[in-house]
């Protein structure tokens, strides 16, 4: 539910920070005073249009902030869709600033956000029904919602979704075997290719990196044929030095009879006979590798080009060996798919008939357990609507059969009529406001223990409707409000009256500005409050004791 409101620089709002109930919220006060404003404030937080014009004039800034409480799973789900993460506490924190150049930034939970997943998030949040709106109910598109939500068991749309989206799956595949002959024969003919290239190349894993090394060492041949003759003339010597194992060797056979007279001698004679080991173990290796060095201009010809080759297949079929050698193997899966693919089209063709027929069998019994809970509806809202004073009401839930889709073949319409001798027409056509307010509350009162939205806010509901019928709207808001929290802005005493949180919204001048502000009431400024709505201007002993009567009727 929504917790708190902070306004800041909203038109005539310098700052206001209201705090709701759970229940049954009202909000009165003059025309003019800002009570719209409000409304706009919560639309402008949940994502909706705005404009710089709604900037405080002389603010650079204007921000709104929104807490909710408590928040559902419907909420959670979509949070985690957008990919912000959920508090720990399922508080949900939504900011707004808009600039007086009409630039807006968003956050949600602190991290910053687009303008459409703060609306995104907003429908799932918020439910706002005006006199001139154009919510889901509204909207024919939705009203199967309406009749879901109703249903005693989920399980039918359920079982029709899977079946459907099995059907839809299989049509993609039928597409791909259907299409034309020349578009077949294409691409079989660049699948044959790039099979045949790629198994004549007969690419090995890890031989780009072996072909490389290889290459490095041939480019490196001559810097390696003078190191090893440096080595081997280092180890044998030439005419002006004996070479370093003849050398080693001289010295050891010298210390050889005297090892035996000193142990430091013996260490050391041990030592060089280590040293003369390794130096007689570095020329032979130096020699061995002198000998197998061989260069040839065709090898490195013959890795430049298998390089290259490799080089341009990565450019085609992946960047490594493996990748190529997949994209093979996936391209022999699809030539044969297309091979054989008469074969197989028979055998999708045999597998969409049965999905289609038990597809179509679902959709029929979606459709009858909705005509069920449609007459059910119809029922309770025509009671409804007695109870608010449209007893001549009629009410119908027009069914007609279209296309399958994913919600089944039933296009759905709430109809109306209000006037007897009339034909029920499309709800959308209702042109009275009052009409249309009673009607939505009717609707809403009975979904209200199903419907997913926490928070319900109704902008002078009572347009067009006085007397009883207020008082009964009065009523009938305060049960929607024990299972979902509603919101009211009222000229009604009788709505008023029935509320659990009271708010005021008043304006006053100072300094030639104009400023608006939003106060809870208590008991007797309550009764003031609604004396004021009823009498006018001069507030009498009568009007605040007929006022107190209403609050104790309650």
């Amino acid at each position: 539910m929504l917790k708190t409101l902070n306004i800041e620089n909203i038109a005539v709002i310098e700052k206001a920070d209201i705090e709701f109930s759970s229940g049954l919220n009202v909000m009165t006060g003059e025309t003019g005073a800002g009570k719209s404003i409000v409304v706009d404030s919560i639309n402008a937080v949940l994502g909706e249009r705005t404009s710089k014009e709604l900037v405080r004039t002389g603010a650079e800034n204007a921000f709104v902030t929104a807490l909710f409480e408590d928040i559902n799973e419907s909420v959670k789900n979509k949070l985690e869709e957008l990919g912000i993460n959920n508090e720990e506490d399922s508080s949900l924190l939504l900011t707004r600033k808009i600039s007086a150049s009409g630039k807006t930034s968003c956050r949600i939970n602190g991290t910053p956000c687009t303008v459409s997943m703060l609306r995104e998030l907003g429908s799932v949040l918020v439910n706002i029904h005006g006199q001139h709106d154009s919510q889901a109910l509204l909207n024919p598109d939705y009203h199967y919602l309406f009749v879901d939500m109703l249903s005693d068991s989920d399980k039918p749309l359920k079982e029709y979704k899977e079946s459907f989206r099995e059907l839809i799956d299989i049509r993609k595949r039928l597409k791909l075997l259907t299409s034309d002959a020349d578009e077949k024969e294409r691409q079989l003919e660049l699948l044959s290719y790039e099979i045949d290239e790629l198994e004549k190349a007969d690419i090995k894993i890890g031989e780009k990196e072996e072909l490389l090394k290889k290459k490095d060492v041939i480019l490196n041949y001559q810097n390696i044929i003078s190191a090893l003759n440096s080595v081997m003339s280092a180890m044998n010597g030439n005419d002006d030095f004996s070479g370093v194992t003849t050398l080693v060797a001289g010295a050891s056979k010298e210390l050889e009879a005297l090892s035996g007279v000193d142990n430091e001698l013996k260490l050391i004679y041990d030592s060089l006979t280590e040293l003369n080991d390794s130096a007689e173990t570095v020329k032979d290796l130096a020699s061995s590798k002198l000998n197998s060095v061989d260069f040839s201009e065709n090898e490195l010809e013959k890795i430049e080009e298998r390089l290259d080759l490799l080089y341009r297949f990565s450019r085609k079929y992946g960047e490594t060996e493996e990748e190529m050698l997949s994209y093979l193997e996936n391209a022999i899966k699809r030539r044969d798919s297309i091979v054989n693919s008469d074969e197989e089209l028979e055998k999708l063709n045999a597998e969409y008939d049965g999905v289609f027929d038990k597809t179509v069998a679902l959709a029929n019994s979606l459709s009858e357990n909705r005509k069920l809970t449609a007459k059910a509806l119809e029922k309770d809202v025509k009671a409804q609507l007695e109870y608010l004073d449209m007893p001549k009401i009629q009410f119908v839930v027009s069914f007609e059969k279209g296309n399958l889709s994913s919600t089944g073949f039933d296009k759905i319409e709430f109809l109306i009529s209000t006037n007897p001798g009339e034909p029920p027409k499309p709800l959308s056509k209702i042109a009275s406001g009052g009409e249309l307010s009673r009607i939505m509350l009717a609707i809403k009162n009975i979904i209200a223990k199903s419907d997913s939205v926490d928070t319900l806010i109704f902008d002078e509901i009572d347009t067009g409707v006085s007397g009883r019928a207020s008082r009964k709207i009065g009523y009938r808001l305060r049960d929607v409000s024990r299972h979902t929290q509603v919101i009211c802005v009222t000229h009604s005493a009788q709505i008023a009256s029935v509320a659990d949180t009271h708010l005021l919204i008043s304006k006053e001048f100072k300094n030639e500005r104009t400023y608006t502000s939003v106060q809870p009431l208590d008991y007797d400024e309550r009764k003031k409050e609604l004396a004021r709505i009823m009498g006018g201007l001069e507030i009498t002993d009568t009007l605040l004791k007929s006022a107190e009567e209403l609050l104790k009727g309650n």
